[in-house]
């Protein structure tokens, strides 16, 4: 007895058995709970038959099964109850091949492909319901990320080229494809949650998108509304996800020495999210969203730019090193930081993964970048903003900037 079609057999029964429940639940009329579960063990009997009969024994069964589908179709056409949908045929045609590669070996791949089958039958209200929140905009701005993604960086050359062989451009346009990535998915999450949701929320989405916008839109905001409670919790808390967004980045980028880098970020994190909390018990009120004015964040040009602003401070940060040292190194940092977190963040991940720049000065750089980036959107909230918002933010980056540089002079190493 061979256990390795028994457990193929009981694989597709199992998967198809779980199809079929979603198709006989939503009343198809073409396949339920029994014909998944037969059509998933006729592909396993199939490829499992085609190692001795021969390789034509597969698609003949498929020829086979969707012959069975062309006539269960116009059965239904002649009882005068047509579904426009194609939708159970293509999972019948599926679960079929699914079994037949059971057979041969793919027993995981088999697994994921026939659990994600299943949750896209059952999705179908709410990715129906996706679609139409995301409008033309959106939609566009989807495609843009594809064109940036799938289109421009395979063709880029993945070879080190200028001074301090630092500049390798399909590394930097991977940097783009992260960072745009990393928005897009944030902006479509807040679409979907609506144009007014509670200040965290806000504050969540607004560090992923942008926490820079996020504080100027809100600092203009408050001059016109009696918001400065729930402002200052926004932007001090689109504040913290943004060293949230620091380590993940690093995780991405230089996996090995995030364990050397973490823990003094994670402390201005937690510092952050204290502050941000003390605030929040004295506001429980919903705001309008700080992103409901911002254009989705793939435009070609400022993906180009952003690229062209990294490649500029990973080259700053080499020739900074090699002529002034460290001293060099934190002009450049403080500069970069000041309106963008992520270039000196990704730049520095990038240096530290090749070991040019160690973790103890890297995470360090990063704390410096973060710094001028509060200082910087502490003068945003004092030139836009009211002084009862700048009170509070003054107070709240004051602790976190306090705690920023005990680290920097004190953090061992």
């Amino acid at each position: 007895m061979d256990l390795t079609v028994l457990q193929d057999l009981a694989i597709a029964l199992g998967l198809g058995l779980l199809v079929g429940l979603q198709r006989e639940w939503v009343d198809s009329r073409l396949a339920g709970i029994r014909t998944f579960p037969i059509i998933g063990i006729l592909g396993v009997l199939a490829g499992h038959l085609a190692t001795s009969l021969g390789p034509w024994v597969v698609p003949a069964g498929l020829l086979a099964v969707a012959a069975l589908i062309v006539m269960g179709n116009v059965a239904k056409l002649r009882t005068g109850a047509p579904d426009p949908g194609l939708t159970t045929e293509i999972a019948i045609l599926v679960m079929y091949l699914l079994g037949a590669a059971l057979s041969a070996g793919y027993t995981t791949e088999v697994l994921v492909a026939g659990g994600t089958v299943a949750v896209l039958l059952h999705w179908k209200r709410p990715l129906h319901d996706l679609v139409d929140k995301i409008g033309e905009a959106d939609a566009q701005a989807i495609f843009r990320l594809s064109l940036i993604a799938l289109v421009i960086l395979p063709i880029l050359p993945n070879r080190s080229f200028g001074p301090y062989q630092v500049l390798n451009p399909f590394n930097i346009w991977l940097m783009v494809v992260l960072i745009v990535g990393i928005s897009m998915g944030a902006y479509v999450a807040y679409k979907l949650l609506g144009t007014r949701s509670g200040a965290l929320v806000s504050g969540l989405m607004g560090g992923l998108i942008s926490s820079t916008a996020t504080t100027v839109s809100l600092s203009r905001r408050s001059r016109t509304a009696s918001i400065e409670t729930s402002a200052a919790v926004v932007i001090i808390t689109a504040s913290a996800v943004v060293f949230v967004r620091v380590l993940v980045e690093i995780a991405l980028v230089a996996p090995a020495v995030l364990g050397a880098t973490a823990l003094p970020l994670a402390i201005m994190l937690a510092t952050m999210i204290g502050v941000s909390a003390v605030l929040y018990r004295r506001t429980r009120g919903e705001l309008t969203g700080p992103t409901d004015e911002a254009e989705p964040p793939s435009e070609l040009g400022a993906a180009i730019v952003f690229g062209l602003l990294y490649a500029a401070v990973l080259l700053g940060v080499a020739f900074a090193k090699a002529r002034f040292g460290q001293t060099g190194m934190y002009v450049v940092a403080a500069l970069s930081g000041l309106t963008d977190m992520d270039a000196i963040t990704l730049s520095t991940s990038q240096l530290m993964r090749t070991d040019q720049l160690g973790p103890e000065t890297g995470w360090r750089l990063i704390m410096v970048g973060a710094l001028a980036n509060l200082c910087f959107k502490a003068g945003i909230v004092a030139a836009l903003g009211p002084r009862g918002l700048l009170r509070r933010i003054g107070a709240a980056f004051g602790v976190t900037g306090a705690v920023g540089i005990a680290l920097l002079f004190f953090w061992p190493g």
